[in-house]
């Protein structure tokens, strides 16, 4: 029977057996013991409907019936990266990592020794060469009971990247992951991150995910990260892949003791785009914060899931999403914040804020807040409007053209977000890209070859 004719959930749990020898080979038996359990959790959960709560304006059952592609083992194919990709921001230093359709992108150091003993490089690899290291992380955040797509990607995943900070190391330039999908067929790719700072240690990451082909994709990543106690760790997230793209992306974040976990997601194209964040407060002192921004226009669908949990006491959160949906794209955003009754002198705030610029984009939001505690400070709110025109017949008055007017109103509302990012050469170049993303003129980076308007 032809695999589109059978329902995606059964398709995919014989995709399962019939490839297990392939999935378990190419990989690690610490990867590999996770696997069993989560494919019963995805047999029991299945694909996310619009029945659940967070999932409840998309249809991500239909998204998986496509006949994409499956790989097992990295396809081989032969380029100069050089050649067909070059980060446009050329003052901005990076330890670089690759990914080529979820697979470490094969070279003869798969796994380095960086600067002061930090080590990156594939996920795969690091379970061979640290299984200690890996072992006591991988796969502990990740709520496979909860999420059949979570679920999935922990049965499925072979490869990713590995990221380790050792114990009070500040790493002078930032780690650079980026994530390419290149084929000549349409294809599904499910890899893990994880990504360990230990005690004290301090570093920023900047994950970039491009498209370099006009084929098909869907890619279902889970990345773990760990903050041990007085780590920092800043992560920004750059999603820039053309309209057949989907894209599912669920991040775990645990907070240690007087830790600080910042990530930034600027989601600047896509077809269609998930983005999940789980973050735990697991002990007092913890200070995180959580920004977001998406453009979206034609119809694009951009879905946000936010949840942090103030599990301890005197730990600080800061929320704090935008939206700028044109034509007829669609937008979802649901936060929540959890204070639990033990995590009293809780400070927690969280902000929604959508710009629509047309009577037909559409945006939905929830924030919540579940609060046990008596002795704190939360906030939360969400707005859904459109521009200023008080504000815009003002720059008008002062002889700014009309459309220059709207765009400047549209560049401040964004900057909003863009202006947390702490790199400064990589926030000029958002900024740039966000300006022209905006003016309709540039949706990609200048040196792509693929035009994504």
């Amino acid at each position: 029977m032809n695999a589109l004719n059978i329902a995606p959930k059964e398709n995919f749990i014989n995709l399962y057996f019939d490839n297990l020898d392939l999935i378990t080979e190419h990989s690690n038996d610490i990867l590999n013991k996770a696997r069993q359990s989560a494919l019963e959790s995805f047999k029991l959960l299945g694909f996310p409907n619009a029945k659940s709560e967070k999932y409840k304006y998309m249809k991500v059952e239909s998204l998986f019936r496509n006949d994409y592609e499956k790989y097992f083992t990295p396809k081989q194919i032969s380029f100069n990266i050089d050649d067909i990709f070059r980060c446009d921001i050329p003052s901005l230093d990076t330890h670089l990592a690759l990914m080529l359709n979820g697979f470490y992108l094969n070279n003869p150091d798969m796994l380095t020794e960086i600067e002061q003993g930090v080590i990156v490089g594939s996920l795969a690899e690091a379970a061979k060469k640290y299984p200690n290291v890996v072992s006591k992380y991988y796969n502990t955040l990740a709520n496979n009971d909860e999420d059949g797509l979570v679920a999935l990607n922990t049965a499925f995943a072979q490869d990713g990247v590995f990221i380790y900070v050792p114990r009070g190391v500040v790493l002078e330039k930032p780690i650079q992951i980026i994530n390419l999908m290149m084929s000549n067929e349409n294809q599904l790719v499910q890899y893990r991150n994880l990504i360990i700072a230990e005690e004290n240690a301090q570093a920023d990451i900047v994950i970039c995910d491009h498209t370099l082909s006009p084929q098909e994709f869907l890619s279902n990543v889970v990345t773990e990260i760990f903050t041990n106690q007085g780590a920092n760790i800043d992560v920004v997230s750059m999603q820039n892949q053309h309209n057949d793209c989907t894209q599912f992306s669920h991040l775990f974040g645990k907070q240690e003791r007087d830790s600080v976990l910042s990530t930034n997601t600027v989601s600047l194209h896509g077809g269609i785009i998930r983005n999940n964040i789980h973050i735990l407060l697991n002990d007092e002192g913890c200070e995180n914060h959580t920004y977001g921004l998406a453009l979206a226009d034609r119809n694009q669908h951009i879905d946000m899931y936010s949840f942090i949990d103030h599990a301890k006491p005197n730990c600080t959160s800061n929320e704090l999403y935008k939206a700028v949906l044109d034509e007829q794209a669609t937008g979802a955003f649901n936060g929540r914040i959890l204070v639990r009754q033990d995590a009293q002198k809780t400070l927690a705030f969280q902000s929604n804020n959508n710009l629509l610029l047309t009577a037909d984009a559409k945006m939905h939001t929830k924030p919540q807040l579940e609060i046990y505690a008596d002795d704190v400070k939360c906030t939360h709110g969400a707005t859904i409007g459109q521009l200023d025109m008080d504000a815009k017949f003002y720059m008008q008055s002062r002889g700014i053209g009309e459309r220059e007017a709207m765009l400047l109103l549209m560049f401040g509302f964004a900057h909003d977000v863009i202006g947390h990012i702490t790199i400064e050469p990589l926030r000029e170049r958002i900024d740039e890209l966000v300006n022209k993303r905006l003016r309709g003129d540039l949706s990609r980076c200048q040196n792509c070859p693929m035009n994504c308007c």
